[in-house]
């Protein structure tokens, strides 16, 4: 199977032409609306001529700046169509950010959304030498002296109008596609320092494509997907590109504010989700839960005792339970975890692909016991999305799953996870150095996390090496499991973990503040702003105390203890947090010095 994604419209359409490919909404409150293969393949058709016509040529690339919308999934595989390589930067991104993408990658047209990211494209062009043109998936108000913009549907008129030779062009690129040529560049969200374009090619993803329809079994052309994470984030555009070749219609989420909605609505049977997601949705439910009083409470308990056993201790294992655990549990089912999954929108579930940080494994532990199927993952835009997944059975809570066939794994110095595989990319572009720091001699590429692997062949992570961090007294401490635990809260939103030549571990958290003006309000705490509520010493204790409860099982050394709050989120806009949501210790430790000392006086 070589160039999937060359092929893969055309293929759809011979074979699938009347079926929906994609459905989509144009605002909040609109209806959902459907794409045939035959329309995707007629948009598909007039972008690629178009790009031909305005000069892109065949391994050269265009930008793409937008948030989720199905222009990105037409202008990508007009690209494919050509040869050229779409860049994906994301709709959040500043304009010192696109400036970057832009001129590292030498894009010669960016493809932009909204009226605000056109105003960043224009302004930045002078700024840009390579870029010639802007295409505006929304119809904005362009400049008044404005000969460089197009709309996309001018834009689809143009390759409408071009001529045969320019279709006979494009056809004729379309045929000489190789497996080695260039599909995309993923730049790194860059946690520190600046980012770096991943280099994936077409072999790249008919490769991860393939191993998938091996490693993914259940799945088939009667499932439909929600896509709600950005698909310039490799775990969505891999997994999108994935559900496209089998069939699956794809649901473009595209305001991220949405998803509760958006889930309801369209109740899919496969979506990606980070486990900030489950996280939210496990706090809710919890938080429901634990408000129920008396017979009602005591049924909840036996319910989730018994979901744990059945789900857990035999479908987990590929067992069948006993017939009395599985009438209980078809009750429980019918009363009470099947109304929480239609609520939720999610009661026709297949699977639900995790990954992005850990998840707290009484999370996990919930879902499955209330019959969610969640299949935690482990990859990286290097390698091109999933490295591991959970089985259909054994797997176990805390790991990251066993390596996909085909994709070899193994431990290295300090513990790092190593990867081998058809669908690892194929260096940084413009970045020699980069690139040979990434492989060993022997070229296996360096994850940057470090871990181990079971003797069943699971993979578990234990932190990401750049961030773990060593306290004064000689104790190494990994952030990301504290925070991963304390983000269970139905209180906390946000955590920091601090202690790098510390004395011990501190943190900064930024609470869930309509949850906690809730709790204000029903305790009867005045407070006048967002900064005298997290000030008053009951909300203080409270939170106190709910880190204690949820600590236990940490060693002492690791337990965080003091903290402070604060009444802003962490923001990409403000520097703190990268694209995908991680968070950018440097900048978090840089600009809350003074609070960060305050707790080691």
């Amino acid at each position: 199977m070589n160039n999937t994604l060359t092929f893969l419209v055309k293929n759809r359409v011979s074979g699938d032409g009347c079926r929906e490919a994609i459905r989509y909404k144009e605002c909040h409150d609109c209806g959902w609306i459907g794409t045939t293969w035959d329309e995707f393949g007629g948009y598909v058709d007039n972008a690629a001529r178009a790009l031909e016509s305005i000069g892109v040529k065949p391994q050269g690339t265009v930008a793409v700046f937008s948030a989720n919308r199905p222009e990105i999934l037409y202008t990508d595989f007009a690209a494919f169509a050509n040869r050229a390589i779409p860049v994906s930067i994301y709709s959040t991104s500043s304009a010192e950010q696109v400036r970057y993408i832009v001129n590292d990658s030498k894009a010669s047209v960016i493809f932009v959304g909204t009226h605000e990211q056109y105003i960043i494209a224009r302004a930045e062009m002078p700024n840009m030498p390579s870029l010639k043109l802007i295409v505006t998936y929304d119809d904005v108000k362009r400049e008044a002296v404005d000969d460089s913009t197009l709309t996309f549907k001018e834009f689809l008129e143009l390759g409408a109008k071009t001529s045969d030779e320019c279709h006979r062009e494009v056809e004729a690129r379309t045929a000489a596609a190789q497996p080695d040529d260039i599909a995309t560049l993923l730049y790194t969200s860059g946690t520190t320092g600046e980012p770096k374009g991943a280099v994936l090619t077409h072999s790249n993803f008919d490769s991860i494509i393939e191993i998938h329809i091996r490693r993914l079994t259940m799945l088939s052309n009667k499932d439909t997907s929600l896509s709600f994470l950005p698909l310039s984030h490799i775990f969505e555009k891999a997994w999108t590109y994935f559900c496209l070749n089998l069939g699956i219609v794809v649901n473009i989420n595209n305001d991220p504010r949405d998803i509760t909605k958006s889930l309801r609505e369209v109740r899919p049977t496969c979506m990606c989700a980070v486990p900030r997601f489950w996280e939210k949705a496990y706090s809710t439910i919890r938080d429901k839960m634990d408000k129920q009083a008396g017979f009602k409470k005591m049924l909840v308990a036996r319910a989730l005792k018994v979901g744990t056993e059945r789900n857990m201790n035999y479908a987990r294992r590929g067992l069948k339970a006993p017939w009395w655990l599985e009438m209980q549990y078809k009750f429980f089912d019918s009363r009470i975890f099947g109304p929480v999954r239609r609520v939720m929108g999610i009661d026709r579930g297949n699977i639900f692909p995790t990954a992005g940080a850990p998840l707290s494994s009484n999370i996990i532990e919930f879902f499955h016991a209330m019959g969610v199927n969640i299949i935690i993952g482990y990859g990286l835009s290097e390698t091109t999305a999933t490295v591991s997944c959970y089985p259909d059975i054994d797997w176990e809570l805390g790991s990251v799953g066993t390596p996909l066939e085909g994709i070899n794994v193994k431990i290295g110095e300090n513990s790092e996870i190593l990867v081998k595989a058809p669908t690892v990319m194929r260096g940084y572009y413009n970045k020699p150095e980069e690139t040979k720091a990434a492989f060993t001699e022997d070229g296996w590429f360096r994850t940057g996390d470090a871990g181990y692997i079971d003797k069943s062949g699971q993979i578990f992570l234990t932190e990401r090496i750049k961030d773990l961090f060593k306290t004064s007294n000689g104790k190494y401490i990994a952030p990301q499991a504290i925070e991963s635990r304390l983000g269970e809260d139905k209180y906390i939103e946000q955590v920091a973990v601090i202690g790098d030549q510390r004395k011990y571990v501190t943190a900064i958290i930024i609470p869930a503040f309509e949850a906690l003006k809730e709790y204000a309000q029903s305790k009867k705490i005045d407070f006048k702003s967002i900064e005298d509520l997290i000030k008053n010493s009951e909300i203080v204790k409270l939170i106190n105390e709910r880190i204690e409860n949820l600590q236990k099982g940490f060693a002492n050394f690791e337990k965080v203890k003091k903290f402070t709050l604060l009444p802003k989120e962490f923001t990409m806009e403000n520097g703190e947090l990268t694209n995908t949501l991680k968070l950018r210790r440097p900048v978090i430790y840089d600009r809350y010095a003074k609070e960060i000392e305050a707790m080691y006086v």
